[in-house]
């Protein structure tokens, strides 16, 4: 099978905020494939920065800054660099992945510790630098809510912790009617989700839907699979992170369509 024949017939619809989803959807077209669009999740700023200014007072106290995702990146330091004109020097830095890393190099951060494998919360603490942390004062940049996991870890290794949270996400649908279209039209065979408030957002939306259960959710990591297996749906995981792992992880589907 030749490279750009790898999704040769497939539908499949990508849930990524638009920005962040336009690389794989060029991906999976050039692989033969179509892409829909159908964002599920949406970055937008706080209505109110006055609690992330107080939280970024504290920064020249503080030891370690985390930072979850771009997204905290792009929202976070240009008001840090406002308010302070320079990054401080008294922070270590620390980025869930590759991307998140590249984001903070753009704002003059090049220093900054990532997991070497998986990119997620678990792998970052189960680095070294990430296990003797008590007394050490961290602050973990995200948008509102989310995991408490990274917190809740760092607080039983006795550091304080506290979030910087400089964005909100919002679902941009209402409802899953052009899904439904496109699968009773023959033109949806599988949906990638690569966050577990995607996920939820679908399965909310979706619940007791007839083309659910005929469409296969690709998804990058174990635990945004566990909600829907629970449910009985179809579900693949794709081997590692990234859009490479991704189409692969889409490949398989087409053995059906052969």
């Amino acid at each position: 099978m030749t490279p750009n024949s790898l999704l040769k017939g497939l539908h499949v619809a990508v849930t990524r905020p638009v920005d962040q989803a336009q690389s794989l959807c060029e991906a999976i077209a050039n692989h033969g494939g179509t892409a829909i669009s159908f964002p599920l999740i949406a970055v937008a700023p706080l209505a109110d920065y006055q609690v992330f200014e107080q939280q970024l007072n504290q920064l020249e106290t503080t030891d370690w800054a985390i930072f979850i995702s771009s997204n905290a990146v792009d929202y976070a330091m240009p008001r840090l660099l406002k308010k302070f004109g320079h990054v401080p020097e008294n922070l270590e830095f620390a980025a869930i992945g590759h991307q998140t890393a590249k984001q903070l190099s753009l704002y003059g951060v090049h220093h900054v510790l990532i997991p070497h494998t998986r990119f997620d919360s678990e792998t970052l603490l189960a680095l070294s630098e990430m296990q003797n942390v008590a007394g050490l004062t961290v602050a973990i940049f995200r948008g509102v809510g989310g995991r408490e996991l990274m917190a809740e870890t760092l607080k039983s290794r006795g550091a304080n912790v506290y979030f910087a949270e400089s964005y909100c996400r919002i679902n941009p649908q209402t409802d899953t009617q052009i899904l439904g279209e496109q699968w009773r039209q023959g033109q949806l065979d599988a949906i990638i989700i690569t966050s577990s408030e995607a996920m939820r957002y679908l399965l909310q939306m979706a619940k007791g839907s007839v083309w659910l259960p005929h469409v296969t959710l690709c998804v990058n990591h174990e635990r945004i699979a566990e909600l829907p297996k629970q449910l009985g749906l179809k579900v693949i995981v794709a081997n590692a992170p990234g859009d490479d792992a991704m189409l692969q992880c889409l490949s398989q589907l087409v053995k059906n369509h052969d």
